[in-house]
């Protein structure tokens, strides 16, 4: 049942994870977010990879199953491609009309992507400066990419690479724009594969959802954790599967990279370890972890569990470094989400070694729900972090 009851205007964010599939319902009172309902389901969907028709069927139907478990009242769906997916690249353009700007993005992100362009579809917001002609629209950098875009011919595009070509960008890159201002524009490009997007799309519309927007995670784990801060904050995100590491500039993602290890990799070490059952071992993990085996550093994380976490802790260290590497100034603080952000002592363990303050997010911050589903709600939390911020998106 839906926890407030219906609404036409609510919004379903559906987070179709590796081992999971999570919905949330939102739907905007007075300018905020409101809970209408909530569900997950364990399933492992490997959406990225899974590619025939029995695998999208399965998928298919867990959502049918979801959204009427839930009890959710809207089929207008927002998604999100995982970050492991999906090409995120920082580029720097001259100062330019806005007429200009799509074909100089396009051939400037050739040089990034590794995938012929054919097979993507391209999406780009400016983060700092504003195009020559002085553009009036809206910054909507916050809202987030959306891989639903208006089709132009072959040779439209290549009409308008030729313009870009012979008049304004050389030929070893966007670094000088002749007869401009030496002010430049920084551009986030992302990049999705065309035929993952429109499995997505299929996928939807045979669940009986309407998919009205596919953007990325970064930009939902943003909304949902950060809302309008903007200091420099790293997002790291550790589920089942993988572990995303976002750094978040301003509210929006610009550093984005993932990892094979998640929750799943340190049960799997546990079970090993003590020689017992992966159900026990997630078991000692969630409850007790912090009982077992030798104390690190005082903080009562085991030994195997550290082990484990020594990747994710390496990637963090390398996107650090290429962070500031890039000239930006340092993280600030660490914000922790996903599945296993509950793991004990965690937050403490990487304020240690990162020398960073770091804490569990809270995705409901910026959501109006009973008081009396608090416990609930704040125990499943940084499980749904995404799907909150999905629905959130056009509140």
């Amino acid at each position: 049942m839906a926890i407030f009851g219906g609404s036409k205007t609510g919004y379903l964010g559906i987070d179709v994870g590796t081992a999971s599939i999570k919905l949330v319902e939102l739907k905007n009172e007075g300018g905020k977010p409101r809970l209408v309902t909530y569900g997950y389901i364990d399933i492992a969907t490997d959406i990225i990879r899974s590619t025939t028709p029995q695998a999208q069927q399965k998928i298919i139907q867990s959502l049918k199953k979801l959204v009427e478990s839930s009890g959710a009242t809207s089929t207008n769906a927002i998604a999100a491609l995982p970050t492991f997916s999906v090409f995120n690249s920082i580029i720097t353009l001259p100062k330019m009309p806005t007429k200009d700007l799509a074909s100089a993005v396009k051939w400037e992100a050739k040089k990034y992507v590794p995938l012929p362009m054919d097979e993507m579809i391209l999406d780009w917001k400016i983060i700092t400066g504003e195009a020559s002609d002085k553009d009036t629209k809206k910054d909507d950098s916050k809202k987030g990419f959306s891989f639903f875009k208006k089709k132009e011919t072959k040779s439209d595009e290549k009409e308008k690479e030729k313009e870009v070509d012979k008049k304004d960008i050389k030929k070893d890159g966007p670094e000088t724009f002749k007869g401009k201002s030496p002010k430049q524009l920084r551009i986030l490009v992302t990049a999705a594969p065309k035929n993952l997007v429109n499995r997505y799309i299929d996928i939807f519309k045979k669940a009986g959802l309407r998919l009205i927007s596919l953007e990325t995670e970064a930009f939902a784990l943003s909304r949902s954790l950060m809302g309008v801060d903007e200091a420099t904050v790293t997002i790291i995100d550790v589920g089942s599967i993988t572990t995303d590491i976002c750094i978040i500039e301003k509210g929006v993602p610009i550093l984005n990279r993932s990892i094979d290890v998640g929750g799943y990799t340190i049960t799997q070490a546990i079970s090993k370890s003590l020689n017992v059952t992966p159900e026990r071992a997630e078991q000692f993990k969630r409850d007790i972890g912090i009982s077992m085996g030798v104390n690190v550093q005082g903080k009562g994380i085991p030994k195997v569990i550290t082990d484990s976490l020594s990747p994710i802790v390496n990637e963090v260290k390398y996107v650090f470094d290429l962070y500031q590497n890039q000239g930006n100034s340092s993280v600030e603080k660490i914000v922790l989400s996903g599945g296993s952000a509950f793991l004990p002592n965690l937050s403490d363990y990487f304020t240690e070694i990162f020398n960073k303050p770091t804490i569990i997010g809270n995705p409901w911050d910026r959501v109006v729900y009973p008081e009396e589903l608090k416990p609930v709600l704040d125990e499943v939390g940084t499980r749904l972090a995404v799907a909150i911020g999905l629905a959130m998106r056009d509140i």
